[in-house]
Protein backbone atom coordinates (compact mmCIF):
# COMPACT_ATOMS: atom_id res chain seq x y z
CA UNK A 1 0.00 0.00 0.00
CA UNK A 2 3.17 2.24 0.66
CA UNK A 3 6.72 1.87 0.67
CA UNK A 4 8.39 3.64 3.07
CA UNK A 5 11.64 3.47 4.34
CA UNK A 6 10.76 1.91 8.00
CA UNK A 7 11.66 -0.92 9.57
CA UNK A 8 8.78 -0.65 11.60
CA UNK A 9 6.13 -0.35 9.44
CA UNK A 10 3.40 -2.31 8.70
CA UNK A 11 0.42 -1.16 6.11
CA UNK A 12 -3.06 -2.73 5.11
CA UNK A 13 -3.91 -1.98 1.49
CA UNK A 14 -7.77 -2.14 0.27
CA UNK A 15 -7.07 -0.64 -2.74
CA UNK A 16 -5.88 -3.91 -5.74
CA UNK A 17 -2.75 -4.71 -7.21
CA UNK A 18 -0.76 -7.57 -8.08
CA UNK A 19 2.42 -9.29 -6.66
CA UNK A 20 4.46 -12.17 -7.80
CA UNK A 21 7.32 -14.44 -7.02
CA UNK A 22 10.50 -13.68 -9.46
CA UNK A 23 13.63 -11.58 -9.45
CA UNK A 24 13.61 -8.45 -7.35
CA UNK A 25 15.97 -6.49 -6.55
CA UNK A 26 14.52 -6.24 -2.68
CA UNK A 27 13.10 -9.91 -1.90
CA UNK A 28 9.59 -9.75 -2.07
CA UNK A 29 8.05 -12.80 -0.15
CA UNK A 30 4.28 -13.12 -0.86
CA UNK A 31 1.94 -15.35 0.47
CA UNK A 32 -2.32 -15.06 1.14
CA UNK A 33 -2.49 -16.60 4.28
CA UNK A 34 -2.03 -19.54 2.97
CA UNK A 35 -0.08 -17.13 0.73
CA UNK A 36 0.51 -16.93 -3.00
CA UNK A 37 1.10 -13.50 -5.42
CA UNK A 38 3.93 -14.61 -7.32
CA UNK A 39 3.77 -16.59 -4.80
CA UNK A 40 1.55 -18.30 -2.20
CA UNK A 41 0.91 -21.09 0.33
CA UNK A 42 -2.13 -21.80 2.45
CA UNK A 43 -2.61 -21.40 5.75
CA UNK A 44 -1.73 -24.45 8.08
CA UNK A 45 -1.84 -25.61 11.32
CA UNK A 46 1.14 -26.15 13.15
CA UNK A 47 2.29 -29.75 13.45
CA UNK A 48 4.61 -31.53 16.01
CA UNK A 49 7.95 -32.86 14.72
CA UNK A 50 10.24 -35.17 16.34
CA UNK A 51 13.63 -34.24 15.31
CA UNK A 52 16.57 -36.54 15.80
CA UNK A 53 20.27 -34.70 15.03
CA UNK A 54 23.64 -36.16 14.42
CA UNK A 55 26.82 -34.18 15.64
CA UNK A 56 28.53 -32.48 12.70
CA UNK A 57 31.75 -30.57 13.37
CA UNK A 58 31.63 -27.83 15.85
CA UNK A 59 28.09 -26.56 14.21
CA UNK A 60 24.94 -27.05 15.39
CA UNK A 61 23.83 -30.71 13.55
CA UNK A 62 21.88 -31.12 10.62
CA UNK A 63 18.24 -32.14 11.49
CA UNK A 64 16.22 -34.80 9.87
CA UNK A 65 12.34 -34.81 10.55
CA UNK A 66 10.81 -38.08 10.93
CA UNK A 67 7.71 -37.34 8.91
CA UNK A 68 7.18 -35.68 5.44
CA UNK A 69 5.41 -33.08 4.99
CA UNK A 70 3.03 -32.83 1.55
CA UNK A 71 2.54 -29.85 0.49
CA UNK A 72 0.81 -28.76 -2.94
CA UNK A 73 2.76 -27.25 -5.55
CA UNK A 74 0.58 -24.93 -8.65
CA UNK A 75 3.99 -23.41 -10.92
CA UNK A 76 1.62 -20.94 -12.52
CA UNK A 77 2.27 -19.19 -15.67
CA UNK A 78 5.01 -17.54 -16.84
CA UNK A 79 8.45 -17.84 -15.00
CA UNK A 80 6.59 -19.94 -12.03
CA UNK A 81 7.52 -23.46 -13.63
CA UNK A 82 11.09 -22.35 -14.02
CA UNK A 83 11.10 -21.07 -10.85
CA UNK A 84 9.36 -24.15 -8.93
CA UNK A 85 12.12 -26.34 -10.33
CA UNK A 86 14.36 -23.95 -8.48
CA UNK A 87 12.80 -24.86 -5.18
CA UNK A 88 12.60 -28.45 -6.17
CA UNK A 89 16.28 -28.44 -6.70
CA UNK A 90 17.05 -26.77 -3.39
CA UNK A 91 15.13 -28.93 -1.55
CA UNK A 92 16.30 -32.18 -3.16
CA UNK A 93 19.99 -31.28 -2.38
CA UNK A 94 18.90 -29.88 1.32
CA UNK A 95 17.63 -33.11 1.95
CA UNK A 96 14.19 -31.05 3.30
CA UNK A 97 11.37 -33.37 4.32
CA UNK A 98 8.58 -32.32 2.12
CA UNK A 99 6.85 -33.92 -0.98
CA UNK A 100 5.37 -31.58 -3.48
CA UNK A 101 1.79 -32.92 -5.10
CA UNK A 102 2.07 -30.89 -8.14
CA UNK A 103 -0.87 -29.45 -10.81
CA UNK A 104 -0.35 -27.14 -13.82
CA UNK A 105 -3.13 -24.88 -13.87
CA UNK A 106 -3.59 -22.15 -16.38
CA UNK A 107 -6.19 -20.36 -18.15
CA UNK A 108 -4.06 -18.75 -21.06
CA UNK A 109 -2.31 -22.49 -21.46
CA UNK A 110 -5.64 -23.94 -22.09
CA UNK A 111 -4.47 -25.73 -18.75
CA UNK A 112 -7.70 -25.04 -17.41
CA UNK A 113 -11.03 -26.76 -16.17
CA UNK A 114 -13.97 -26.86 -13.40
CA UNK A 115 -12.20 -30.63 -12.84
CA UNK A 116 -8.84 -29.51 -12.33
CA UNK A 117 -9.96 -26.63 -9.96
CA UNK A 118 -11.65 -29.11 -7.86
CA UNK A 119 -8.44 -31.42 -8.05
CA UNK A 120 -6.50 -28.32 -6.95
CA UNK A 121 -8.60 -27.27 -3.66
CA UNK A 122 -9.05 -31.04 -2.61
CA UNK A 123 -5.22 -31.26 -2.71
CA UNK A 124 -5.47 -27.80 -0.97
CA UNK A 125 -7.47 -28.58 2.00
CA UNK A 126 -6.00 -32.31 2.23
CA UNK A 127 -2.32 -30.79 2.50
CA UNK A 128 -3.73 -28.00 4.05
CA UNK A 129 0.17 -25.98 2.90
CA UNK A 130 0.17 -24.97 -0.58
CA UNK A 131 3.08 -22.98 -2.58
CA UNK A 132 2.12 -21.24 -5.70
CA UNK A 133 3.06 -19.31 -8.80
CA UNK A 134 0.99 -16.82 -10.58
CA UNK A 135 -2.14 -17.76 -12.66
CA UNK A 136 -2.20 -15.42 -15.47
CA UNK A 137 -5.42 -13.61 -15.89
CA UNK A 138 -6.88 -14.02 -19.76
CA UNK A 139 -8.04 -10.24 -20.85
CA UNK A 140 -10.81 -11.52 -22.71
CA UNK A 141 -14.54 -11.72 -21.66
CA UNK A 142 -15.23 -15.66 -22.14
CA UNK A 143 -18.23 -15.57 -19.80
CA UNK A 144 -16.68 -15.64 -16.31
CA UNK A 145 -15.63 -12.69 -14.56
CA UNK A 146 -13.81 -14.37 -11.70
CA UNK A 147 -10.52 -15.81 -12.69
CA UNK A 148 -9.24 -19.19 -11.37
CA UNK A 149 -6.95 -17.39 -9.11
CA UNK A 150 -10.14 -14.99 -8.04
CA UNK A 151 -12.45 -18.77 -6.98
CA UNK A 152 -9.34 -19.93 -5.72
CA UNK A 153 -9.08 -17.48 -3.25
CA UNK A 154 -12.74 -17.21 -2.85
CA UNK A 155 -12.95 -20.51 -2.18
CA UNK A 156 -10.35 -21.13 0.53
CA UNK A 157 -11.24 -17.37 2.00
CA UNK A 158 -7.66 -16.30 1.53
CA UNK A 159 -8.41 -12.56 2.30
CA UNK A 160 -5.30 -11.26 2.93
CA UNK A 161 -1.86 -11.24 0.39
CA UNK A 162 0.52 -10.33 2.37
CA UNK A 163 4.29 -9.57 0.53
CA UNK A 164 7.14 -8.63 3.13
CA UNK A 165 9.59 -6.56 1.27
CA UNK A 166 13.57 -5.81 3.06
CA UNK A 167 16.15 -5.06 1.38
CA UNK A 168 19.70 -7.64 1.15
CA UNK A 169 22.88 -7.36 2.21
CA UNK A 170 25.10 -7.31 -1.03
CA UNK A 171 23.55 -5.54 -2.96
CA UNK A 172 23.10 -1.99 -3.45
CA UNK A 173 19.77 -0.18 -4.40
CA UNK A 174 18.27 3.42 -4.74
CA UNK A 175 16.51 2.24 -1.45
CA UNK A 176 18.15 0.53 0.70
CA UNK A 177 17.61 -0.59 4.59
CA UNK A 178 14.11 -1.25 3.27
CA UNK A 179 12.27 -3.52 5.78
CA UNK A 180 8.09 -3.65 5.47
CA UNK A 181 4.86 -5.56 5.19
CA UNK A 182 2.41 -4.68 2.78
CA UNK A 183 -1.09 -6.72 3.78
CA UNK A 184 -3.68 -6.61 0.95
CA UNK A 185 -7.13 -7.37 1.31
CA UNK A 186 -8.46 -9.36 -1.92
CA UNK A 187 -11.88 -10.59 -1.94
CA UNK A 188 -13.56 -7.46 -2.50
CA UNK A 189 -13.05 -3.53 -3.66
CA UNK A 190 -11.69 -4.10 -7.14
CA UNK A 191 -11.80 -7.90 -6.56
CA UNK A 192 -15.55 -8.03 -5.96
CA UNK A 193 -15.75 -9.20 -10.40
CA UNK A 194 -19.41 -7.56 -10.27
CA UNK A 195 -19.60 -6.04 -13.86
CA UNK A 196 -22.69 -5.55 -15.96
CA UNK A 197 -23.54 -3.49 -19.10
CA UNK A 198 -26.69 -1.33 -17.68
CA UNK A 199 -27.12 -0.24 -21.61
CA UNK A 200 -25.38 -0.73 -24.89
CA UNK A 201 -21.90 0.88 -24.57
CA UNK A 202 -22.36 1.60 -20.70
CA UNK A 203 -20.60 -0.59 -18.16
CA UNK A 204 -20.55 -0.45 -14.42
CA UNK A 205 -18.11 -2.05 -12.19
CA UNK A 206 -19.18 -2.67 -9.12
CA UNK A 207 -16.65 -1.85 -6.01
CA UNK A 208 -17.62 -3.77 -3.14
CA UNK A 209 -16.51 -2.68 0.49
CA UNK A 210 -17.77 -4.11 3.96
CA UNK A 211 -17.72 -3.09 7.59
CA UNK A 212 -17.11 -6.83 8.32
CA UNK A 213 -14.43 -7.59 5.59
CA UNK A 214 -12.65 -4.32 6.31
CA UNK A 215 -12.40 -4.66 10.13
CA UNK A 216 -11.30 -8.52 9.54
CA UNK A 217 -8.34 -7.33 7.38
CA UNK A 218 -7.40 -4.33 9.86
CA UNK A 219 -7.53 -6.43 12.80
CA UNK A 220 -5.34 -9.33 10.69
CA UNK A 221 -2.58 -6.29 10.24
CA UNK A 222 -2.72 -5.19 13.64
CA UNK A 223 -2.01 -8.85 15.08
CA UNK A 224 0.83 -9.42 12.42
CA UNK A 225 2.68 -6.02 13.70
CA UNK A 226 1.82 -6.97 17.63
CA UNK A 227 3.39 -10.50 16.89
CA UNK A 228 5.83 -9.66 14.62
CA UNK A 229 7.20 -7.07 16.98
CA UNK A 230 6.49 -3.86 14.45
CA UNK A 231 5.42 -0.28 16.00
CA UNK A 232 3.11 1.09 12.96
CA UNK A 233 0.43 0.64 10.55
CA UNK A 234 -0.45 2.35 7.84
CA UNK A 235 -3.62 2.37 6.00
CA UNK A 236 -3.73 3.52 2.51
CA UNK A 237 -6.85 4.33 0.78
CA UNK A 238 -8.65 6.60 -1.96
CA UNK A 239 -11.58 7.77 0.49
CA UNK A 240 -10.92 11.40 -1.00
CA UNK A 241 -12.63 10.20 -4.04
CA UNK A 242 -14.30 7.03 -2.70
CA UNK A 243 -15.95 8.58 0.03
CA UNK A 244 -17.82 6.30 1.05
CA UNK A 245 -16.38 2.52 0.08
CA UNK A 246 -13.19 4.05 1.30
CA UNK A 247 -14.42 6.01 3.71
CA UNK A 248 -15.81 2.90 5.49
CA UNK A 249 -12.93 0.92 5.05
CA UNK A 250 -10.98 3.72 6.87
CA UNK A 251 -13.29 3.84 9.71
CA UNK A 252 -13.21 0.48 10.11
CA UNK A 253 -9.55 0.66 10.59
CA UNK A 254 -9.36 3.64 13.06
CA UNK A 255 -11.83 1.70 14.93
CA UNK A 256 -9.77 -1.31 15.01
CA UNK A 257 -6.73 0.55 15.71
CA UNK A 258 -8.13 1.67 18.98
CA UNK A 259 -7.69 -1.76 20.44
CA UNK A 260 -3.94 -1.30 19.91
CA UNK A 261 -2.70 1.16 21.81
CA UNK A 262 0.99 0.27 21.73
CA UNK A 263 0.82 0.49 18.03
CA UNK A 264 0.97 3.65 15.86
CA UNK A 265 -1.59 3.81 13.38
CA UNK A 266 -1.97 6.46 10.46
CA UNK A 267 -3.62 6.58 7.26
CA UNK A 268 -2.45 8.19 3.71
CA UNK A 269 -3.73 8.74 0.33
CA UNK A 270 -2.26 6.22 -2.19
CA UNK A 271 -1.52 9.22 -4.65
CA UNK A 272 1.03 10.04 -1.98
CA UNK A 273 2.56 6.70 -1.24
CA UNK A 274 3.34 6.02 -4.57
CA UNK A 275 7.20 5.72 -5.76
CA UNK A 276 8.69 5.39 -8.90
CA UNK A 277 10.32 1.32 -8.90
CA UNK A 278 12.06 -0.69 -11.68
CA UNK A 279 9.58 -2.91 -13.74
CA UNK A 280 11.08 -6.05 -14.45
CA UNK A 281 10.49 -7.97 -17.80
CA UNK A 282 9.37 -10.95 -16.45
CA UNK A 283 7.83 -11.75 -19.67
CA UNK A 284 10.65 -11.13 -21.70
CA UNK A 285 12.27 -13.80 -19.25
CA UNK A 286 9.89 -17.39 -19.70
CA UNK A 287 11.97 -20.09 -21.07
CA UNK A 288 15.13 -18.18 -21.20
CA UNK A 289 16.56 -19.36 -17.85
CA UNK A 290 17.80 -16.15 -16.82
CA UNK A 291 14.60 -15.41 -14.22
CA UNK A 292 15.77 -14.83 -10.26
CA UNK A 293 14.60 -17.31 -8.03
CA UNK A 294 15.37 -15.38 -4.67
CA UNK A 295 11.99 -14.35 -3.61
CA UNK A 296 10.30 -17.65 -4.48
CA UNK A 297 13.24 -19.73 -2.66
CA UNK A 298 12.67 -17.14 0.10
CA UNK A 299 8.99 -17.60 -0.32
CA UNK A 300 9.56 -21.36 0.27
CA UNK A 301 11.73 -21.04 3.06
CA UNK A 302 9.06 -19.21 5.03
CA UNK A 303 6.70 -21.83 3.96
CA UNK A 304 9.48 -24.26 6.02
CA UNK A 305 9.03 -21.69 8.54
CA UNK A 306 5.42 -22.36 9.06
CA UNK A 307 5.95 -26.21 8.87
CA UNK A 308 7.77 -25.94 12.02
CA UNK A 309 10.69 -26.82 10.11
CA UNK A 310 13.33 -24.01 11.57
CA UNK A 311 16.61 -25.69 10.67
CA UNK A 312 15.84 -26.07 7.06
CA UNK A 313 14.26 -22.82 6.84
CA UNK A 314 17.28 -21.24 8.13
CA UNK A 315 19.51 -23.40 5.61
CA UNK A 316 17.74 -22.45 2.47
CA UNK A 317 17.23 -18.53 3.31
CA UNK A 318 20.99 -18.31 4.44
CA UNK A 319 22.26 -19.97 1.35
CA UNK A 320 20.04 -17.81 -0.88
CA UNK A 321 21.37 -14.37 1.49
CA UNK A 322 25.10 -16.13 1.10
CA UNK A 323 24.92 -15.65 -2.84
CA UNK A 324 23.83 -12.26 -2.60
CA UNK A 325 26.19 -11.29 -0.60
CA UNK A 326 28.75 -12.76 -2.19
CA UNK A 327 28.03 -10.91 -5.45
CA UNK A 328 29.97 -13.90 -7.77
CA UNK A 329 26.50 -15.30 -8.95
CA UNK A 330 23.99 -12.38 -10.09
CA UNK A 331 21.40 -12.86 -12.85
CA UNK A 332 20.36 -10.41 -15.57
CA UNK A 333 17.96 -8.22 -13.42
CA UNK A 334 20.64 -7.42 -10.63
CA UNK A 335 23.28 -6.35 -12.84
CA UNK A 336 24.87 -9.49 -13.90
CA UNK A 337 24.95 -12.41 -16.54
CA UNK A 338 24.55 -16.05 -14.94
CA UNK A 339 20.86 -18.25 -15.50
CA UNK A 340 18.76 -19.19 -13.02
CA UNK A 341 20.83 -22.73 -13.05
CA UNK A 342 23.79 -21.00 -12.16
CA UNK A 343 22.29 -19.06 -8.99
CA UNK A 344 20.51 -22.47 -8.00
CA UNK A 345 23.75 -24.16 -8.26
CA UNK A 346 25.70 -21.95 -6.03
CA UNK A 347 22.73 -21.72 -3.40
CA UNK A 348 23.04 -25.38 -3.33
CA UNK A 349 26.60 -25.16 -3.06
CA UNK A 350 26.13 -22.82 -0.38
CA UNK A 351 23.93 -25.29 1.64
CA UNK A 352 25.54 -25.81 5.21
CA UNK A 353 24.61 -29.98 5.02
CA UNK A 354 23.43 -31.57 2.27
CA UNK A 355 22.57 -35.23 2.47
CA UNK A 356 25.79 -37.52 2.07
Amino acid sequence: MTTQVDRSNCIIRKKGGKTFGGGHRCSRQGKDICGLSGLQWQQAVSRALSISAVRFGSEAPPARADATFKVTMVPGDGVGPELMSAVKDVFKAGDVPVEFEEFHLSEVQNMASEEKLEQVLTSMKSNRVAIKGKIHTPMEFKGELASYEMRLRRKLDLFANVVHVNSLPGYSTRHNNLDLVIIREQTEGEYSSLEHESVTGVVECLKIITRVKSRRIAKFAFDYATKKGRSKVTAVHKANIMKLGDGLFLQSCAEVAQLYPKIKYENIIIDNCCMQGARHPFAQAVGRNIANPTAMLLSAANMLRHLNLDYHSQMVSDAVKRVIKQGKVRTRDLGGYSTTGDFVRAVVDNLRYRPV
